[in-house]
């Protein structure tokens, strides 16, 4: 399945002043030192791992994914062009587990949800520049193993009914110069996540997994190392060197990446030479009851969900009030809490606009604002300069000193365009300003019709379940099957 990426939304480029730096500073995980990151113009390169498709999105995926939206917005508004990659390891074992357990066929398994995941991205208006997945890209990544073999790294298992093919990661140069773990903190967590450590054969508990050779039932694919599927790590080894290059500014993801899947990844890169990423960026999890909001522990509110309590705007800046590399203890009154906040930014800009009787230009973020945003994406202290601002413009138009309340509005809507929640942003206000009304209607309609589609399934008549979904499809709208039944969504991503 070939993947493609969303239409983009408005990123502003608004230019800071003089005296703030013009290099976004970014807390580096294998330094871990905070330190400019990006050129200082040009092209920035960013690769961001992504989900593997097999169960709804939820809060902490788009917690990841709007922390480094951020990190493109910023770099953008610093006047550079951004190269951002996402993935989605569309074929790996969660996913073939899924489509196991419930019967469905995998790749429609993973086409549904990646769908659903597009639209829940869309919904919060998070764009990366190129999305592939990693069944297209099967011969980029054996490209990169053959590439490998000369290394004295690659080798097979000796098992005739499956010889896989590992990476001896452990006599790698420079293993574990992310995470900085011992080993065994590795052997801990590399069981814990995904690992084989008792694997009979392999050189080492921690040598990953390259090529898994095909067992009954699995998908496969004919190459060199012979019929098989690539392992997660080399995965996102070959896809960010194919599209970024040998070198390239940023590699992000999730706190629990960092190992075993950035070690390896690394590791894997140099072996072949190339210098890979020159920074590694990791943000913290959303927790419930202190615990990691996870599939694997079932404690995960989809996005679906959650926008039943807020709109799109709000969960985005709910999501983007505490710094990134903490955790945020996800509550319904935290939730509404930073609803409430957004509001009160939204209806300062309306008093303005009212008294203007027309469109507030974006003015100039101030530089606290940018300060904050450049040091580390400091965004607890960015919002504290938006709302100083909000309440100096308040302020003014209680004295009637229109002038000077419409001038801050333009900050307001400057710096709330770089955090991607200005709420006049064609983005948000196209939303706020779509008729109620005629989305219930068109729900209702909808609903028939996949009350029809259903009946249909159940009688086999899969002629007839098809046509609904054609039909529905040309008229704009897209159907994604989860497990609480059929969800629709305009394909702009209302």
């Amino acid at each position: 399945m070939a993947m493609y990426s969303w239409a983009p939304v408005e990123i502003p480029s608004i230019p800071p002043s003089q005296d703030v730096p013009k290099r976004l500073r970014l807390h580096d995980s294998s330094s871990a030192r905070t330190i400019p990151v990006g050129p200082a113009e040009g092209d920035a390169r960013m690769y961001v791992c992504g989900i593997t498709p097999y169960d709804a999105t939820h809060l902490g995926h788009a917690n990841t994914y709007l922390t480094f939206d951020l990190v493109n917005r910023v770099w953008r508004d610093l006047g550079l062009k951004v190269n951002y990659v996402q993935n989605v390891t569309d074929v790996d074992d969660p996913l073939l587990e899924r489509a196991a357990a419930t019967g469905q066929d995998w790749e429609e398994l993973a086409e549904d949800q990646t769908e659903l995941f597009r639209s829940d991205m869309t919904a919060l208006r998070v764009p990366p520049d190129r999305y592939v997945g990693a069944v297209e890209s099967i011969p980029c990544v054996v490209e990169l193993i053959e590439k490998l073999l000369p290394t004295g790294l690659v080798y097979q298992v000796e098992d005739p009914e499956h010889p896989d093919w590992y990476f001896n990661t452990a006599d790698a140069p420079d293993f574990g110069e992310i995470s900085h773990y011992d080993e065994e903190r590795m052997l801990k967590i590399f069981a814990e996540r995904g690992g084989d450590p008792e694997r009979p054969g392999k050189r080492h508990p921690l040598d990953c997994l390259l090529w898994r050779f095909a067992r009954p039932g699995e998908p496969s694919w004919t190459s060199a190392l012979g019929v098989g599927r690539p392992g997660w790590h080399i995965e996102c080894t070959a896809m960010a060197t194919k599209y970024l290059g040998a070198e390239f500014d940023i590699h992000c993801g999730g706190l629990d990446l960092q190992f075993p899947h950035h070690e390896n990844e690394i590791a894997q890169a140099h072996a072949a030479g190339d210098p890979f990423a020159r920074y590694w960026m990791h943000n913290g999890w959303v927790t419930m009851s202190g615990e990691k909001m996870s599939k694997s522990l079932g404690n995960v509110l989809s996005i679906p969900n959650v926008l039943t309590k807020v709109r799109p705007v709000e969960l985005r800046y709910y999501l983007g009030s505490a710094h990134y590399r903490s955790m945020l203890e996800y509550s319904e009154a935290s939730l509404q809490e930073a609803a409430a906040g957004y509001r009160r930014i939204e209806s300062f800009l309306h008093r303005v606009v009212e008294l203007n009787a027309g469109e507030i230009e974006k003015g100039e973020v101030t530089d606290a604002f940018t300060a904050a945003m450049d040091d580390d994406l400091g965004v607890p202290a960015a919002l504290a300069e938006v709302h100083n601002a909000v309440r100096a413009g308040n302020s003014a138009l209680d004295k009637g000193d229109t002038a000077e309340a419409t001038a801050i509005a333009g900050q307001v809507r400057a710096m709330t365009a770089i955090l991607g929640v200005d709420p006049y942003a064609p983005q948000w206000r196209d939303r706020d300003q779509s008729n109620d009304a005629a989305l219930a209607a068109l729900d209702v309609l909808i609903a028939d019709a996949l009350r029809r589609r259903e009946l249909a399934r159940a009688d086999k008549d899969w002629a007839t379940a098809d046509q609904v979904r054609d039909q529905l499809n040309a008229a704009g709208i897209d159907i994604v099957d989860t497990a609480d039944g059929a969800k629709w969504s305009l394909r702009d991503g209302r």
